[in-house]
């Protein structure tokens, strides 16, 4: 079920921000500044602050209480000019319950009450990237970003129905 994120969630929120962001950045293994970002990034406060930020959006995808993933849209973020639409921040779901639609539905839910004009970047070797050109998202850039010494490069993408 797919349904607004709560106060309540914000705990699995967080305990499922960090597996996620390890299991996509932490290849190598857990290194002290990847352990450092996400145990102070990720935290039920920073949950709390965006559940309150009235530029923020919030969708989970749960089942018998278990979270199996969140989409996170910040409606005043733009990339180079607002006619590309608002920012999809983070679209996370639990390495359990991928390929089952879950990604597709979050982002229907956006979709449905914020339109379908909408942008968001992805590291360059994520496997989410061929989860996004499958669905027929446009590449329309490139973010680099610096990330405990080095760049970071993510491809921007446009969402397919603009």
């Amino acid at each position: 079920m797919v349904r607004g994120a709560t106060n309540s969630d914000c705990v699995k929120l967080a305990a499922l921000s960090i597996k996620v962001w390890l299991d996509t950045y932490a290849r190598q293994g857990i290194k002290t500044e990847y352990a450092e970002y996400v145990l102070s990034t990720f935290t039920t406060a920073y949950f709390f602050e965006i559940l309150n930020a009235a530029k923020y959006r919030l969708f989970v995808s749960e089942e018998d209480e278990v979270l199996q993933g969140y989409v996170l849209a910040n409606l005043e973020s733009h990339y180079q000019t607002p006619s590309n639409g608002f920012e999809v921040e983070k679209l996370y779901i639990d390495s359990s319950f991928k390929g089952k639609g879950l990604g597709r539905k979050l982002l229907n839910e956006i979709e449905n009450q914020f339109g379908s004009k909408y942008w968001l970047y992805t590291w360059v070797e994520n496997e989410s990237n061929g989860f996004y050109e499958h669905l027929g998202f446009s590449r329309i850039g490139l973010l680099t970003f610096e990330f405990a010494g080095a760049l970071i490069e993510n491809n921007v993408y446009q969402s397919a129905h603009t």
